[in-house]
């Protein structure tokens, strides 16, 4: 898999546009339960144009996990470098865009995440919080995934993460979030033999109240090149929700 390096544009904040993930590699497996081992350290502050881990279903229906780039690109595009990367797609209307609809259909995967960031506040003081769910641990975000193949045979795979209508503790951040797939929805999710969206779209829907948490961290989340556990500092006791 070929990455291109990230453009100044890929540092924007819309919904979903960070994320972490630090639990082991051995609970992330037996989370998602995926066959094939990988091995990884912890990310706490990853941002689009990065290499990312995704868990899909192989041709023989058996899950895997696999690294690719976070910002789709459909197979349609003549010109990567020409081409906005699309980090998000909104589930209500991805069935009906051309960028979203094949992948919603044919290349559903699960991203494994401990929590996604949102911020408050202006530019120049924008208050960073991390969400997470309430028990810890990873979580399963919805997302598609392409595969583009250039004329010289080269190939990137890339994602984008579904966002939904904010649930009651996110709505004070913002007014999407991440759709997050239950883990005894994760079959259903990943199966994409009917080649249709009927089957899945009750999915899409934002995660319970009562799920998720949220703790204002570090100010030094807002760099995307800052990585490492300082940057989940909280900058009081307690949770926001």
């Amino acid at each position: 898999m070929r990455l291109l390096p990230p453009a100044a544009s890929d540092y924007l904040e819309p919904m979903c546009s960070r994320y972490t993930l630090t639990s082991p590699p051995e609970a992330v497996r037996a989370y998602f339960r995926y066959l094939n081992e990988a091995v990884f350290p912890p990310r706490y502050n990853i941002a689009p144009s990065q290499p990312v881990a995704i868990v899909r279903n192989t041709p023989k229906g058996e899950r895997e996990m696999a690294l690719v780039r976070w910002g789709l690109i459909p197979s349609w595009v003549k010109d990567p470098r020409a081409f906005k990367m699309l980090i998000n797609a909104r589930s209500e209307s991805a069935a009906d865009k051309p960028s979203f609809c094949a992948a919603l259909r044919h290349k559903r995967c699960l991203v494994p995440a401990d929590g996604f960031y949102e911020w408050t506040g202006s530019v120049g003081g924008k208050r960073p919080h991390l969400v997470r769910p309430r028990r810890r641990g990873p979580m399963g975000m919805a997302a598609i995934y392409e595969n583009w193949l250039g004329a010289d045979g080269s190939e990137i795979e890339t994602m984008a993460i579904l966002t939904t209508a904010a649930n009651r503790a996110v709505s004070v951040l913002h007014d999407r979030m991440p759709v997050i797939i239950a883990p005894e929805h994760f079959d259903v999710w990943l199966d994409c033999r009917a080649g249709t969206t009927a089957e899945i779209m009750h999915l899409l829907t934002p995660a319970p109240d009562g799920y998720l948490d949220i703790v204002e961290v570090s100010r030094k989340l807002n760099n995307p090149r800052n990585e490492g556990p300082e940057v989940q500092e909280p900058v009081s006791t307690g949770t926001l929700l």
